[in-house]
Formats: C-alpha cells, sequence, structure tokens
C-alpha cells in the first residue's frame, strides 16, 4: 500500500470532515428557536437580549460566524458553551471516556457473538445450528433499542435487582452491562448474518471445492476461508459504527448515563449550538478515522488490495 494512496485518502477524510462542519453549522441554524430565548425567557428586556446576542457573536453576519466556527474548530477549543461559557472541548473531554467505553463493550459483545455464530452457521448451513442462528439474527435485527433498554432494565433491574437501575452506578462496570448490550444487540445480529454469509460464499469457491477434493479437514478449509471473507466482514463492521455512535445518544439517555449523547441531547434541547456542533463534529471525526482505519485493514487482510493500492 503506498504512501500516495494513503495521503489521497487522508485528503479525501479531511475534505469530508470540512463538508460536514458546514452542513452541521448549516442545520443547526435552520432549527426552530433563539439560543437567546432558551437563555434568557420570553421575558427579558430588549437591552439584556441584544448583549447576550453581541456576547454570543449571533450578531454577526452568517458568512463571519461560520469563520469563526472553523477558527474555533481548528483551535481546538471547538468554541465555547452558550450556557456555561466553558470550551465545548472540555466539557466533550469530560464525558467522552464513558461514550468510548461504551461503545467500545457493544463492540466487543457483537463480535463474541457475531463471528462463532456466523462461522457455526455458515459451516453448517441448511442445518439446525443455521436456522437457529438465522432466528436469533432476525430477533436481534427486529427489536428497537427503545424497547430492548427498559425490557432489560425492568427484567433485570427492578426484578432480579442484578443490575443497577438507570441512575445509580455512574459509569461503573455493572452499570455497563445492560446499556452494552442494549446497543450491541442489533449489530451482533447484522455481523452475524453478515459474517454467515461471506463465509458460506467462500466455502462455495472453487479453491475450496479443490480443497475438499483432496481430502483436507473441513475446519482447516473454513479456517482458510476466513481471510477471504473478511473484507466484507470488515464493512459491516465499519458501517455500523455509525449506528453505534448514534445509538449511543439514545441508550445513554435511557440508562441515564453521562456521555457524548446525553451531552448533545441537552445541548440540542437547550439550542446551546456550539455544544451541538462540536459533539456531531467528534463523532463524524470518528467515523471517518475509523474507515480510513478500514481501508488499511482491507489491504492488511487482502493481498488483492494490496495489489489495487499499489498501483492507484
Amino acid at each position: 500500500m503506498g504512501a500516495t494512496y494513503l495521503f489521497r485518502r487522508l485528503i479525501r477524510a479531511v475534505l469530508t470532515i470540512l463538508a460536514i462542519i458546514t452542513a452541521v453549522f448549516a442545520l443547526v441554524r435552520l432549527v426552530p428557536g433563539d439560543p437567546v430565548d432558551s437563555i434568557l425567557g420570553d421575558h427579558a428586556a430588549p437591552e439584556e437580549r441584544e448583549a447576550l446576542r453581541a456576547r454570543l457573536k449571533l450578531d454577526l453576519p452568517i458568512l463571519e460566524q461560520y469563520t469563526t466556527a472553523l477558527g474555533e474548530t481548528f483551535d481546538g477549543t471547538l468554541g465555547r458553551s452558550f450556557r456555561t461559557d466553558r470550551t465545548v472541548s472540555s466539557l466533550i473531554g469530560e464525558v467522552i471516556g464513558a461514550t468510548v467505553r461504551l461503545g467500545l463493550a457493544a463492540l466487543a459483545l457483537a463480535w463474541l457473538l457475531a463471528v462463532p455464530l456466523g462461522i457455526l452457521a455458515a459451516r453448517f448451513r441448511g442445518q439446525r445450528i443455521d436456522r437457529a442462528a438465522s432466528f436469533v439474527g432476525v430477533l436481534g435485527l427486529a427489536i428497537p433499542t427503545i424497547w430492548l433498554g427498559p425490557l432489560l432494565i425492568l427484567g433485570f433491574g427492578v426484578q432480579l435487582r442484578w443490575a443497577p437501575l438507570p441512575g445509580d452506578g455512574g459509569d461503573s462496570l455493572g452499570a455497563l452491562i445492560l446499556p452494552a448490550i442494549t446497543l450491541g444487540t442489533a449489530l451482533a445480529a447484522s455481523m452475524m448474518r453478515q459474517t454467515r454469509g461471506a463465509l458460506a460464499a467462500a466455502l462455495g469457491e472453487p479453491y475450496a471445492l479443490a480443497a475438499r477434493g483432496r481430502g483436507l479437514p473441513e475446519r482447516k478449509i473454513v479456517r482458510g476461508s476466513l481471510r477471504a471473507s473478511a473484507r466484507p466482514v470488515l464493512t459491516i463492521a465499519a458501517a455500523q459504527i455509525g449506528a453505534l455512535l448514534s445509538g449511543t445518544v439514545v441508550v445513554e439517555k435511557i440508562f441515564e448515563r453521562p456521555g457524548l449523547g446525553s451531552l448533545f441531547l441537552d445541548a440540542f434541547f437547550s439550542r446551546d449550538i456550539p455544544v451541538v456542533q462540536g459533539c456531531v463534529l467528534v463523532i463524524a471525526v470518528i467515523y471517518v478515522l475509523v474507515n480510513v482505519a478500514l481501508d488499511v485493514a482491507y489491504a492488511v487482510a487482502d493481498p488483492r488490495v494490496r495489489v489495487q493500492a499499489a498501483s492507484a
């Protein structure tokens, strides 16, 4: 994989992030409501309103507001919160660790369930194991997060008392289990189905058929086919990162956890524009960087990609 290819990929990533910044800047300002009204209320004096509008730089022309937002992005502060006057980067820094831990826990749970089930389903396709795994996959995709979370709270928190209730336990390991299951279930189901499909297709390739003809044990054929089927599995895993990050918004609110999702929702409903922009930007940057890393993983997992990258 040549340095030129990697450089071009990074340039595209930077341009994508700039486009996201611009889109978020425009869309946030199209949302009904005035941040000044949200902070001061409807009965504030006109002088107070104008003074606050000037302090928040909302009286500037829209182009100047945009260039200011870009400057605050590149200097690392991401602007200052309208409500607390703290830098957005410091607010995000306080909560992003909790979101990362939740996302990693959900991702680990998904991989631990999806890959073995997908391999078993592909290895014994058409048999009971395959049908059972497929049923689990459909069930996992059919259950909405906003319904599964409260159901787990009711069962394991209220009835059995095995897990802390929402708001209890802070960011402890015990308080992480139910949110991780809620967030990771749909991801595990999707990845299991993709793993099963990719591996089943690889097991039908000519090289797998030739290996069987030579009498090679099936487990070795499966092991050898896993690498060839890695690319579509990595693709769905990267695509699900976006769902994982957006899912934390709902899950953190259901379980009353600190995190980027809770910070985003609180800022959105209070019209704290810099915090909303900062949260969306961080999520976008994570997503873009994951896709860049995925391109590198493609080249490692599939020699054909290395050849294409070297000739690009």
